[in-house]
């Protein structure tokens, strides 16, 4: 199912296929490849306090959770001009019981350019690749280059995150530069990860079985205009899995997420202006009781300001909507049909964050939420969707050393 194992690019590993290369190269040819071997890393250490619901961990007592934490080691290396092998593990806590923690490899690709000019360049990679979709998504992992502690919870979803974040496959990448700006196209075809978050959102995770990935496709347009004054893209994708309880379980389901990204950017020296408008189609079809089956299509977006100021500081303005279901925007449906309260089917967030980088390698960030809804909020962290609160308050502090 996988082309790697989750856990199993350590530097053994790495050290195994060196070791190959340098039988197989002179002495001088092998001392070259190891030149190009770079390695790099990140700790992430974060406190989350609300004032009501739960967000990575405990939040709402006993002083906060501390329960969000991020780990990363990545290298790469290059055994040949147009061949790059690069791969990073990751060991992230983001609340329930910590077994999110342990390492895993989030993206392993042998990188091809299989062309190079001045104007054009085409390239595959093969093994775990990062979905290309939003601004955000393949640079997700790392808080020096996210905006803000959280991503725009509307499109960047940390309830499903393991959905949204890679494939084992195949992914075909190009860039033509033209005139007036850069034109970059990236498809891929593989198999998502459907990790325990996903199982738990669509209220699989009591039920006898697994949920496993199938093949699915995602691309993503995106053209840079004025060396990046301005950005526009548009991604999309049809995601599939299957869900196979066996003789005991529920019935055999499958279950299809299509997503719809359009992304537009405008930078200055001093300032971005960011907005995304996603349309996501999803379904699961099969189980034997029809509360649980679902055909919906959920509409999202979100407007950011960030301004740049005294060389290290940044602070920034967002307000991100997202609605499960545009034909039940308010979840009155959704309640009166006994499935949980209405404010579990949307969510509307003001967002204000700071952050300061007081060194290359050291930020420190704070960021205050206020929220009406609870349509992000994660599940293993908010057991019963009755007892939470309709509007509540959020705020994050954040510590990011890279290395």
């Amino acid at each position: 199912m996988s082309a790697f194992a989750s856990s199993r690019w350590t530097p053994r590993v790495l050290g195994g296929l060196l070791s190959l290369m340098s039988f197989a190269a002179s002495p001088a040819a092998a001392q070259d490849v190891l030149d190009t071997l770079q390695f790099q890393g990140f700790v992430t250490q974060g406190l989350v306090v609300t004032d009501r619901n739960n967000f990575f961990g405990s939040s709402s007592s006993g002083g906060g959770s501390l329960q969000f934490t991020e780990v990363g080691v990545n290298a790469s290396i290059r055994p040949r001009e147009r061949l790059l092998i690069s791969a990073q593990v990751l060991g992230r806590r983001a609340g329930s019981d910590g077994r999110d923690a342990r390492p895993k490899l989030d993206h392993g690709v042998v990188d091809y350019q299989i062309f190079n000019s001045q104007r054009r360049s085409v390239g595959v990679q093969a093994g775990r690749f990062k979905n290309p979709f939003g601004f955000y998504n393949q640079t997700r992992d790392m808080s020096f280059t996210r905006p803000s502690i959280l991503l725009p919870q509307s499109i960047y979803f940390d309830r499903t995150r393991s959905l949204g974040l890679a494939s084992d496959g195949l992914t075909v990448y190009g860039e033509e530069r033209i005139a007036s700006g850069t034109v970059r196209a990236q498809v891929g075809v593989g198999r998502p990860q459907t990790n325990e978050d996903l199982e738990n959102a669509l209220r699989l995770d009591e039920q006898p079985g697994s949920l496993d990935g199938r093949t699915s496709v995602i691309g993503q347009l995106l053209y840079e205009h004025d060396g990046g004054r301005f950005l526009a893209a548009f991604s999309a994708a049809r995601v599939r899995a299957r869900f196979d309880s066996g003789s005991s379980g529920p019935g055999d389901a499958d279950f299809r997420f299509q997503p719809w990204i359009l992304s537009l950017q405008y930078n200055e020296e001093n300032w971005s202006l960011t907005s995304e408008f996603a349309l996501r189609e999803s379904s699961l079809q099969g189980l034997d009781f029809e509360p649980a089956n679902f055909d919906i299509t959920g509409e999202s977006w979100y407007v950011q300001y960030s301004r740049r100021f005294l060389t290290d500081w940044q602070w920034l303005l967002r307000y991100d909507v997202l609605y499960l279901d545009r034909n039940d925007r308010r979840g009155r449906d959704f309640e009166a049909d006994g499935l949980g309260p209405s404010h579990s089917r949307f969510a509307r967030d003001l967002t204000f964050g700071l952050q300061w980088r007081l060194h290359p390698q050291i930020m420190v960030a704070g960021e205050y939420h206020h929220v009406d809804g609870t349509g992000w909020l994660p599940g293993r962290d908010n057991p019963d969707p009755g007892d939470t609160s309709r509007r509540w308050n959020m705020f994050l502090l954040q510590t990011s050393l890279r290395f």
